[in-house]
């Protein structure tokens, strides 16, 4: 039986103040990927211990990667203040030169839930991490655009019964894409996958395995 992640409470420097963060590695073996992974909306109580994210970290531990989960500034006990998606992504940065710096041989995956997703999409163009991992992304919300696609191995994983970010626009947003990203729709499902956690889970672990 694989056991349960060694944590650490982090604080790392970034642009606008100390970001919280929460490191979890393999307890019984080590590790050569690192997961860097982004929360929900900050102004709609989205946090790194959102279910979605947490979900997201189980899924990367069952493959084997350590995570890294922060708190964008103003959220929790990091500093600083909301900054329209824009600032995040500086910390999405910091928090990554954080990761290379500590662990240099290691491979970086990227991924996020929503707001997080979209950001971190974002982020990915500049930072070029070996996979990126976009969950709900919240087009609808911080815009439709990408000012450079990224070109690694793209997931998105997207319910048909979303509420808050529409099926439709996620779709209309992806064909306005270079071909790349891989889309994985799951049927009946809303924005905050209640009841769905388990599918979630078990559809990353398939989806990001080999």
């Amino acid at each position: 039986m694989v056991r349960a992640p060694d944590k650490q409470n982090l604080s790392i420097e970034g642009p606008a103040g100390m970001l919280e963060a929460l490191l979890e590695k393999p307890a019984d073996r080590t590790f050569d990927r690192v997961a860097v992974l982004c929360h929900p909306h900050p102004r709609h109580q989205g946090t790194m211990y959102n279910k979605v994210v947490h979900t997201l970290a189980r899924a990367m531990h069952d493959l084997g990667l350590a995570t890294l989960r922060f708190n964008f500034r103003g959220t929790g006990a990091s500093e600083g203040k909301y900054a329209d998606g824009e600032g995040e992504i500086d910390d999405v940065v910091a928090v990554v030169g954080y990761v290379r710096q500590s662990w240099p041989e290691a491979e970086l995956w990227l991924g996020g839930f929503s707001f997080g997703a979209v950001v971190s999409a974002r982020a990915a163009h500049q930072l070029q991490p070996a996979r990126l991992i976009s969950i709900a992304p919240a087009v609808n919300i911080l815009g439709r655009e990408l000012a450079d696609q990224p070109a690694m191995p793209w997931l998105i994983i997207q319910g048909d019964a979303d509420e808050v970010v529409p099926h439709e626009d996620v779709l209309e947003w992806l064909a306005a894409l270079q071909t790349g990203p891989r889309l994985i729709v799951l049927k009946g499902v809303g924005h905050f996958f209640h009841g769905h956690l388990v599918e979630l889970r078990e559809t990353l672990v398939e989806a990001l395995s080999g």
